[in-house]
């Protein structure tokens, strides 16, 4: 049996001559041969790193992204093993993955890195300088602007929202949860809605039709009823009823009604 660091130094050969192909216009091969033999390696760290809830698929289908993106910028020539290279970057968008999921509003990638960038840089300064940073210190520290500071800050908020029904602070005395302080819904405005659209539609009835439908939906009679008030049979009063509810929702469906 040949002994196991032969089998890895011929692999490592292997592995080295095929990225050099892949990098070799003269006698390239497909990146897909490159995939195929290192997707073990993709499906290991999704298994390592899968969370409970989270389906396997996904995950690994991310492992893959970071798999290609591992070969395409892998470098043989540094002498560095390909899975040593491509570990840690199969394995961070994998974690980025998961980190862009905990937004609930869509923010650019190239903002969420520096919102976590700023986070960070506002934990390692609140201890360095012992008190609460300023916009200054932070865009010092990451190198980067104050406009983009502030972005970053308020960008940070939206990772999850707030609860309505949470309270506006500790003290007993504040205002009321946010919810208390929006608007409802109020069923008025519908009625009032409702009742112009209706005033609308019933003046293209005749007088004995608006007679009719006022005491069959507002009086609540029955045709019989109805039918001794008008002077009709209850025969016609149900011809009546029938005709003027189809013009009705005929009119109301045609385009630019009300």
């Amino acid at each position: 049996m040949r002994p196991l660091r032969s089998i890895d130094s011929e692999r490592l050969r292997e592995d080295r001559d095929l990225f050099e192909r892949f990098r070799d216009p003269d006698r390239p091969i497909d990146r897909e041969i490159l995939v195929e033999r290192f997707l073990p390696l993709a499906r290991s760290l999704a298994a390592r790193y899968v969370r409970r809830g989270e389906p396997y698929d996904d995950v690994f289908q991310v492992a893959c992204i970071g798999l290609v993106q591992a070969i395409d910028r892998y470098d043989p020539a540094r002498g560095i093993a390909f899975s040593s290279y491509a570990v840690p970057t199969i394995a961070g968008e994998i974690k980025r993955y998961y980190r862009d999921k905990t937004w609930t509003i869509h923010v650019p990638r190239d903002l969420r890195e520096l919102v976590l960038t700023v986070d960070r840089a506002v934990t390692e300064l609140e201890r360095d300088l012992g008190r609460t940073p300023s916009v200054d210190d932070i865009a010092a520290r990451v190198g980067a602007t104050d406009e983009d500071v502030l972005e970053a800050l308020h960008a940070g908020h939206a990772r999850r929202p707030a609860s309505l029904d949470a309270p506006a602070s500790a003290d007993p005395d504040s205002p009321p949860a946010s919810r208390e302080s929006i608007g409802m819904d109020e069923a008025g405005f519908e009625r009032v809605e409702q009742r112009a659209a209706l005033d609308h539609l019933t003046a293209i009835l005749t007088p004995r039709e608006r007679r009719v439908i006022v005491l069959r939906f507002e009086h609540e009679l029955t045709q019989a009823e109805i039918a001794q008030h008008v002077g009709v049979s209850q025969m016609q009063v149900s011809r009546i009823l029938s005709r003027i509810l189809g013009d009705l929702r005929n009119h109301l469906a045609a385009p630019g009604a009300g």
